[in-house]
């Protein structure tokens, strides 16, 4: 790599770098060319000519938080046997995320989600619907590796008991980002334990 291309490379991810931090601190919706270029120190045109539009920097931050989020949360579980231990090892793992003070662990999708919700569609929602998704679609996955394993009813249904799991994951984000509840990391882990043991295959009630 050249010495033009990796300096380059610097400059855009600190561009990125300053899109996640505002995001975090501000919304997705709030992201700007021009203040992004203020943090970073870098022209407006140079901030346009690495990432090209507002709708480009956006997709690009929210890229970069779930690979974050991929990193902390999902990946560290795949160590683990499949089904159930990978699934509770995701939930903890989240709730660790969600209490983290750093603005950087601050979730772009659930604030997003207030943000745009009375929007009809639009390039920014689409992409923090489909984000949503994809996490959904993940941990359906591991529930049913989960049923396959035995470890899970067979009667579960994979959808409801993901609703539930997302439920309780929003939940936990308004009570410790707004009510700056302290016990809400505790609340979480007894929610979640009293909910999947009604899940729980009488084979695997260990």
């Amino acid at each position: 790599m050249d010495a033009l291309t990796a300096k380059s490379e610097a400059t855009y991810t600190a561009i990125i770098a300053a899109g996640c931090e505002m995001a975090a601190a501000e919304g997705i919706g709030k992201l700007s060319l021009g203040e992004i270029a203020k943090r970073t120190g870098i022209s407006k045109s140079g901030v346009f000519s690495r990432v090209g539009s507002l709708e480009a920097l956006q997709i690009a931050v929210l890229d970069e938080y779930d690979r974050r989020f991929a990193e902390q949360v999902f990946l560290p579980t795949l160590q683990l046997p499949r089904g159930l231990p990978r699934l509770t090892a995701q939930v903890s793992n989240w709730i660790r995320r969600a209490c983290d003070e750093a603005l950087s662990s601050a979730c772009l999708y659930t604030a997003g989600a207030f943000e745009f919700d009375d929007q009809d569609g639009g390039v920014l929602r689409d992409r923090l619907q489909d984000g949503a998704l994809r996490w959904r679609a993940s941990m359906r996955k591991t529930i049913l590796q989960a049923m396959e394993a035995g470890q899970l009813r067979p009667d579960t249904e994979p959808e409801q008991l993901v609703f539930e799991i997302y439920s309780l994951i929003v939940g936990l984000v308004h009570d410790v980002r707004f009510l700056r509840d302290a016990d809400a990391p505790r609340h979480m882990q007894r929610a979640f334990n009293r909910l999947i043991s009604t899940y729980k295959s009488f084979n695997d009630m260990a």
